[in-house]
C-alpha cells in the first residue's frame, strides 16, 4: 500500500491508509493490555519496599539481597528478544497470557518461600513473565492505534506501570507492616488471577479488518533475519543505548537500594524514605506525560530530552554524594527524586527511535532489543552496588559512584550512533514520499 504525500510512518504526521482507527474500543483493548503490565510492575518492584524484611526473613547480607533483584532482571533482560520474536509470531493475547500465568505463580512461591534458594527461584520466575509484558502492550497499542500516537501511548503505558510501583511503595509496605509477608504477597497474587481471567475473556491483537500481514515463520532462518535485520537499522541500536543510559538510575533506587541508602546511609526513617521513593513515581507519571506530548509534537525533541535527563541524573546524583557532612539536606534528596523521576519516560524515547526504523512486522522483535539495554544496565548496577557495600563496609558514595561509568559509556555510543540514525531515518521518510508521489494506490 502507497502512502499518500506528506505523510509520515516516522510519528507524529496524519493517519495513514491502514492505519487502526483507535477510539472507544481500542482504549479499552489497550487499557486491559495496560493492567496486565501494571500488575506485573507492583511485583517487580515489591522488593523494592521489602528488602530489609527479606535480608532478615533469609538471613542474608548486601551481596545476596542483590541477587535476587540482579536474578529477576537478568532473566528479564535474556528474555527480550526471545519474548519480542514471539510477539511478532504468536501475537500479544497468546505471549500476555503467558506472562500472567508465570509472573503470578512466581509471585504465590515468593510469597510461600521459606529458603533463599525457594525464593531465588520464586523471582526468577517472575521475572520470565513480567518480561512478556512491556513489549506485548508496544505491540499492542501499534496495533490498535494510529502511529502518530505511538510516542504517547508509550509515555502512558509506561506511567500506568509506575502507578504500579506506587501501589507498591505506599500500599504493599503498609499491608507488609500490618499482616506479615506471606498473606501480603500471597494476596497480591489475587491482582494476576483477575487479570488473566480478564485476558481471556477480552483481549484481543487487533482490531477486525486490520489483521497484520502474514509472515513465513516456518523458514528456519527467520530468527536469525529477524534479529540481524532489526540489529543492522541504526535507530534500534540508538535506541538501545538511551534506554540502556537513562533508565537504570531509577530502576536501582526503586527497585532495591534506595530505601536502604535513604535510612542507612542518609538518616531518614522509613517513612520519610518511602515518602521520596514516592516522589520518584509521581514525578515520573507527570514527566511521563510531558515527554510524551512533546515528542508527539516535535520528534526532533526526543535527542535533547534524552541527553538532558542523563546530565541532570549525573548533576543530581554526584551533588549527593558529594556533598560534605554525613548526610545531604532534604531539599537535595527531593531535588534527587524529581530528576530520577525523568528516567523513565526518558528511557521510553529509546522505542521512539527504533519504532520508524522498522516495519510493523520486526517491531516486537526491535523493542526486545532496546528493552535489553535499561535492564541490562540495571543488572550490573544492582550487583556493582551490592558487592562494593560489602567490600567497602556500606559505604555508598563508592557503591553509588558505579553509576556515572555506565553513563559514560551510554553516553559515548548514543553520540556515535546519533548521526548515523538521524541520516537513516530521513532517508527513510524521503523515500516513502517519492514512492507516495510515483507509486498509484
Amino acid at each position: 500500500m502507497s502512502v499518500p504525500a506528506g505523510t509520515s510512518r516516522a510519528g507524529g504526521g496524519p493517519a495513514l491508509p491502514g492505519d487502526p482507527p483507535g477510539g472507544r474500543r481500542a482504549i479499552a483493548v489497550w487499557g486491559l493490555g495496560v493492567s496486565i503490565y501494571f500488575v506485573a510492575i507492583t511485583y517487580r518492584t515489591s522488593l523494592g519496599v521489602a528488602g530489609l524484611d527479606a535480608a532478615d526473613r533469609f538471613d542474608v547480607n548486601a551481596s545476596a539481597l542483590s541477587t535476587f533483584s540482579v536474578l529477576q532482571l537478568l532473566v528479564y533482560a535474556g528474555m527480550q528478544i526471545p519474548v519480542g520474536l514471539l510477539v511478532d509470531r504468536l501475537g500479544t493475547r497468546k505471549v500476555l497470557t503467558m506472562g500472567i500465568v508465570l509472573y503470578t505463580t512466581g509471585q504465590l512461591g515468593f510469597a510461600l518461600s521459606h529458603s533463599y534458594g525457594m525464593a531465588l527461584a520464586s523471582r526468577a520466575l517472575l521475572g520470565c513473565g513480567d518480561a512478556m509484558t512491556f513489549i506485548s502492550v508496544l505491540r499492542l497499542g501499534a496495533r490498535w492505534f494510529p502511529a502518530r500516537r505511538g510516542p504517547l501511548i508509550a509515555q502512558t503505558a509506561a506511567l500506568f506501570g509506575m502507578a504500579g510501583n506506587l501501589i507498591s511503595t505506599l500500599v504493599l509496605a503498609q499491608l507488609l507492616h500490618r499482616f506479615g509477608w506471606t498473606p501480603t504477597f500471597a494476596g497480591s497474587a489475587l491482582g494476576g488471577v483477575l487479570v488473566l481471567v480478564l485476558a481471556l475473556l477480552f483481549l484481543r491483537d487487533h482490531p477486525e479488518g486490520y489483521e497484520p500481514p502474514p509472515t513465513a515463520h516456518a523458514d528456519k532462518g527467520f530468527v536469525r533475519r529477524q534479529i540481524a535485520a532489526a540489529w543492522h537499522e541504526p535507530g534500534t541500536r540508538l535506541g538501545m543505548w538511551v534506554h540502556f543510559t537513562t533508565q537504570f538510575p531509577a530502576m536501582v533506587f526503586l527497585l532495591l537500594w534506595g530505601m536502604p541508602f535513604l535510612v542507612e546511609a542518609q538518616g531518614l526513617d522509613r517513612a520519610a524514605a518511602g515518602e521520596l521513593l514516592t516522589l520518584v513515581v509521581l514525578s515520573n507519571m507527570v514527566i511521563g506525560l510531558v515527554y510524551g506530548q512533546v515528542i508527539a509534537r516535535h520528534h526532533a525533541a526526543r535527542a535533547p530530552l534524552a541527553l538532558g535527563t542523563v546530565a541532570a541524573t549525573a548533576l543530581l546524583w554526584g551533588g549527593v554524594l558529594a556533598w560534605p557532612g554525613e548526610h545531604a539536606p532534604r531539599l537535595v534528596l527531593i531535588a534527587l527524586c524529581v530528576v530520577l523521576g525523568a528516567c523513565g519516560p526518558a528511557s521510553m524515547i529509546g522505542f521512539d527511535f527504533a519504532r520508524p526504523a522498522n516495519p510493523s512486522e520486526r517491531l516486537g522483535t526491535a523493542s526486545g532489543i532496546v528493552n535489553m539495554g535499561g535492564f541490562t544496565a540495571s543488572i550490573t548496577t544492582l550487583l556493582a552496588v551490592g558487592l562494593l557495600l560489602d567490600a567497602t563496609g556500606d559505604d555508598y558514595r563508592i557503591a553509588f559512584s558505579s553509576v556515572f561509568v555506565l553513563q559514560a559509556l551510554g553516553l559515548s555510543q548514543i553520540l556515535r550512533l546519533w548521526g548515523r540514525a538521524h541520516r537513516r531515518e530521513r532517508e527513510r521518510v524521503m523515500a516513502s514520499r517519492v514512492e507516495a508521489v510515483h507509486v498509484p494506490v
